[in-house]
């Protein structure tokens, strides 16, 4: 079920939330998150109901685990250590998300080398496994480090299902979610909550609905269908996703924390207007930042760590390692691993530039900054190594250089050659997105972000805001029954 669908918007959410709090009215705090438990099982088995019982599983494997490297810490000698049993734990999530996400991968690359013909298993991809699986590795290394105190099975299964972040994120973390499912002011219906969240829900939404879906219709056919681009669609094509990706992903946080905020639950910050980094380290603490908390704590440390000595060379070699985890965590392909790896050099290259204390004049580094996402983003989108060097190439002029015959008269025989004139849009069907790309960009690198926006102590639900929420609902309503969203794209990592 997508939250830019009729079904979770008019029936879904406001069935639970009326649920929710009527239980809480009633004193019965059990049976409300039980309740909202059921509604996010519910919601998760709506794709695919042969999936719950994985995430079940994974849910009380994890739980259990947990539990007994937590409790093995303050007993007597155990028949098997706690780092056994912390090690098994690891092992089989690893070992669950290897099999659904990278098994294919894996065998496609050792018939390669090999030249053998093992069949690929053509597995379906559970939504969310991704997600669920890296926040309950975090609970099992908190368990070992004895950092866990919260023992409640439903809370801890509320922690990870809890429908809003349960797909695409935000990463969560126990000790800062668990807690929150007990408080007695989280069980009380607020207003303030409510509207704020609301209001923030629907922003999200129109970020996904009205911005996300028209520059797809670009994004898609540029990588996808197209057999050769020129610069100026190359340049279109990339810039539409980059775009995309982000109002895509950031739509789906902000509905995520909205919807949190409805239940009285801060979900944390996923997006601080990256496009406008200077740096890409800085550009890294605006992008999905709960992953680069995940990343940082629990992939780059441990890596240092292991090396003995904290040095520079060994920092920079961790910290490449850790994104070439990261590049690997969001696809089983080698245009994540090379994504991957070009940001893990990036940000070597950053910290070795910052250590020299070498300087850049600010509006040079932004717009370094955004090149370099911006042609990275490329590898991360391209379904094939092909469909990358196709766009690169045109992005490099390398396929020819098309420019409006306006442009060729007014220059007149200054230049020619390589540059042509005439239609520039040959291989791509360009129309209205044009204005929706430059209106994206203009928002993304000038305009308040949604969280500055619902900021709490800037925000005001106001009968401005009010007929502004109506508004977006009413637009989004109508252009959800004429492009039928399609699914968020983080749903594919």
């Amino acid at each position: 079920m997508l939250f830019s669908s009729f079904e979770f918007i008019l029936l879904f959410l406001p069935v639970t939330l009326i649920g929710y709090f009527f239980l809480n009215r009633m004193r019965l705090a059990v049976a409300a998150n039980v309740w909202l438990l059921c509604a996010s099982l519910f919601f998760y088995g709506w794709w695919n109901v042969r999936y719950l019982p994985l995430i079940l599983g994974s849910i009380l494997f994890n739980y259990t685990v947990g539990h007994l490297v937590a409790d093995s810490g303050t007993r007597g000698k155990q028949a098997v250590s706690r780092k056994i049993i912390f090690v098994v734990g690891l092992a089989g999530n690893i070992l669950l998300l290897g099999y659904f996400k990278y098994m294919d991968f894996f065998i496609g690359n050792a018939n390669m080398l090999l030249g053998s013909q093992l069949p690929l298993l053509h597995i379906v991809l559970p939504l969310g496994i991704s997600f669920f699986t890296i926040t309950q590795i975090a609970f099992l290394v908190d368990a070992y480090e004895g950092l866990v105190e919260e023992k409640e099975l439903l809370n801890y299964a509320l922690f990870v299902t809890f429908f809003p972040h349960l797909l695409a994120g935000p990463i969560l973390h126990h000790k800062e979610m668990m807690p929150q499912f007990d408080r007695r002011r989280n069980k009380i219906v607020s207003y303030r909550n409510l509207s704020t969240g609301l209001f923030l829900f629907l922003l999200g939404l129109s970020k996904k609905v009205l911005i996300a879906d028209t520059l797809s219709q670009v994004a898609n056919p540029g990588f996808d269908t197209a057999t050769t681009l020129n610069f100026c669609e190359a340049w279109y094509t990339s810039l539409s996703y980059t775009l995309q990706l982000y109002f895509d992903f950031s739509g789906y946080s902000d509905m995520a924390i909205g919807i949190g905020w409805m239940f009285n639950i801060a979900l944390p910050v996923n997006f601080n207007s990256p496009y406008r980094a200077t740096d890409i380290i800085d550009f890294w603490k605006r992008w999905h930042m709960t992953l680069t908390n995940f990343i940082t704590t629990y992939v780059y440390t441990p890596i240092l760590r292991s090396f003995g000595r904290v040095t520079f060379a060994n920092a920079m070699v961790a910290t490449l390692l850790a994104m070439l985890v990261s590049g690997f965590w969001h696809g089983a392909g080698w245009t994540f691993i090379t994504w991957g790896g070009l940001h893990g050099l990036a940000l070597v290259t950053n910290h070795a530039w910052k250590r020299k204390k070498l300087r850049m004049n600010p509006v040079l580094a932004w717009f370094v900054t955004f090149q370099f996402v911006n042609a990275t983003f490329v590898f991360f989108r391209a379904k094939s190594w092909g469909d990358a060097m196709k766009v690169l190439r045109g992005m490099a002029c390398l396929n020819g250089v098309v420019l409006p015959d306006l442009i060729g008269r007014l220059l007149g025989g200054l230049a020619r050659g390589w540059v042509q004139f005439g239609k520039v849009f040959v291989n791509l069907d360009v129309r209205g997105e044009a204005w929706v790309l430059g209106g994206a960009l203009t928002l993304a690198l000038l305009g308040k972000n949604s969280l500055q926006t619902t900021a709490k102590d800037s925000f005001s639900p106001t009968k401005l805001h009010m007929y502004a929420a109506i508004l977006l609902f009413i637009v989004n309503l109508v252009f959800l029954n004429s492009l039928r969203s399609k699914e968020f794209l983080y749903f594919d990592f």
